[in-house]
């Protein structure tokens, strides 16, 4: 049975494509199609563990070709769609972009499913939808209150997800996960930028006072939520992913300079970013009752690995902080 699998080239997409052909056999899959643009952030490179598997056929595409996208899924069994604008910096000077792929691309890919016939589609979006809570945390049926053109764009890409399920009947789950950290990150999000900056010895750029809060998520623990929906979640029904560690922007920075060997000087603050949402804290009550969801990774040892990963990879990240300089 065939999975497609959108935006399988990038930070997400490949490590999730990489577990799922490990418990492929237990979950019935013989056939991964794996669409990406190949854009700025999503690159072949982040396939070479899986580029050799005769089960694997890489596809570049975009997910706002209709022709493309029934072709692919005419016969489908399942869609797992991680294919996104993601970058909020970006949306604040280019949102053209973010509500073309983000809202369109997942209409045209929900289309395909329609009419493909796929039996399980997983939408995979993001807990910036709920925009900022001051304190406690966002169950699943918390009031959508995006801030930035990107989180307005993956907003209404989750609507017409559940919209294709309540009015098609398409096998629709929806996920929204916490920020994500861990190998192949592309280096504009904060940790790879700031492990790179350290690196190298450039200093790094903390947006206002620093006591923005996020919740952390190793990029294995996401996948591994993102494989139980797939396995087992119900249709038509929004998973919250967590990771359980939430810092403000200034303590995350801080872990960062200990484990690459400097101090407080190596802090550039910057002004504050336009609309920045000030916390961000998802309630993960229903996918771990229902699904058996846990995170894994200890934040401490996860974020130590990514370090090690990014001084051991040079060669991944350094042509990439150069066209971005």
């Amino acid at each position: 049975m065939r999975v497609v699998i959108t935006g399988a080239a990038g930070f997400i997409g490949s490590r999730f494509t990489e577990l799922l052909l490990a418990d492929a056999e237990r979950l019935g899959y013989d056939e991964f199609v794996l669409l990406d643009a190949l854009t700025y952030s999503g690159r072949r490179e982040n396939l070479e563990a899986v580029r050799d598997d005769p089960r694997v056929r890489f596809v570049h595409g975009s997910i706002l070709d209709q022709a493309l996208c029934d072709e692919l899924l005419r016969g489908a069994r399942a869609l797992v769609h991680f294919a996104a604008e993601s970058h909020v910096d970006r949306s604040l000077t280019g949102a053209n972009a973010f509500f073309t792929t983000n809202v369109l691309g997942t209409q045209t890919l929900l289309e395909a499913a329609r009419r493909g016939g796929v039996e399980r589609v997983v939408h995979v979006s993001t807990d910036e939808v709920y925009g900022s809570i001051p304190e406690g945390s966002w169950r699943e049926d918390h009031l959508l209150e995006p801030n930035s053109p990107y989180s307005a764009s993956k907003a209404g890409s989750d609507l017409a997800a559940l919209a294709y399920h309540r009015t098609y009947g398409l096998a629709v789950s929806v996920t929204r996960c916490s920020n994500n950290y861990g190998p192949r990150q592309f280096p504009e999000k904060v940790i790879p930028l700031f492990v790179t900056n350290l690196i190298d010895g450039r200093r790094v750029p903390l947006y206002g006072d620093g006591l923005n809060v996020r919740d952390w998520l190793h990029v294995d623990d996401h996948c591994r939520g993102v494989l139980l929906v797939l396995e087992r979640g119900r249709a038509g029904e929004i998973y919250n992913i967590g990771g359980g560690t939430e810092l403000t922007n200034r303590d995350l920075t801080r872990r960062l300079l200990a484990l690459l060997g400097h101090d407080e000087s190596m802090i550039e603050p910057v002004t504050d970013r336009l609309g920045h949402d000030r916390r961000y804290c998802v309630d993960w009550t229903k996918i771990r009752e229902e699904l058996g969801y846990r995170p894994r990774v200890n934040f401490d040892e996860g974020l130590a690995a990514t370090v090690r990963w990014y001084r051991e990879h040079e060669s991944w990240w350094r042509p990439l902080t150069a066209v971005s300089a």
